[in-house]
């Protein structure tokens, strides 16, 4: 682990550096002045976009859904994803539409996923099949001068 200790922001005050970036300022110059990781940033500006305000107010840990949340890949992320506070996502404001959104993004990376295992497997087939057995060739691939 590193020696560094994790700073805490409040949420107005991501609110105030999401909104400085929504602006138009340039996302590494405010990280730069600010002393903040622009992967930070980007993480903050996602979550601002995604959820409003309240995706600020995320609690430390795994985010919710996305690969590596602890499911195998293929498989979709829970219903009803954590969230500060406890309240269910039906129960939030426009939580209904953010939550299909994702689901809907999943399920399209997953059939990215599938199509591309069914196009590599169908043209090894062809492959397979284009290749006739050849009874006339060697079957040692030594050579035949010592």
């Amino acid at each position: 682990m590193s020696d560094q200790v994790q700073r805490v922001y409040s949420t107005a005050f991501k609110e105030s550096v999401v909104l400085r970036i929504e602006a138009g300022e340039r996302l590494a110059a405010v990280a730069r002045e600010l002393g903040i990781r622009r992967k930070l940033l980007y993480e903050w500006r996602d979550a601002y976009r995604e959820l409003g305000v309240a995706g600020l107010n995320r609690k430390r840990g795994r985010k919710p859904g996305g690969e590596r949340s602890g499911s195998p890949p293929g498989r979709a992320s829970p219903a009803t994803p954590p969230w500060p506070g406890g309240a269910p996502v039906a129960a939030r404001p426009g939580g209904e539409l953010a939550e299909a959104k994702a689901r809907i993004a999943e399920l399209e990376r997953v059939i990215g996923r599938q199509q591309v295992d069914l196009d590599f497997f169908r043209k090894a087939l062809r492959l397979i099949d284009a290749a006739p057995p050849s009874s006339a060739a060697p079957t040692s691939t030594r050579s035949s001068k010592r």
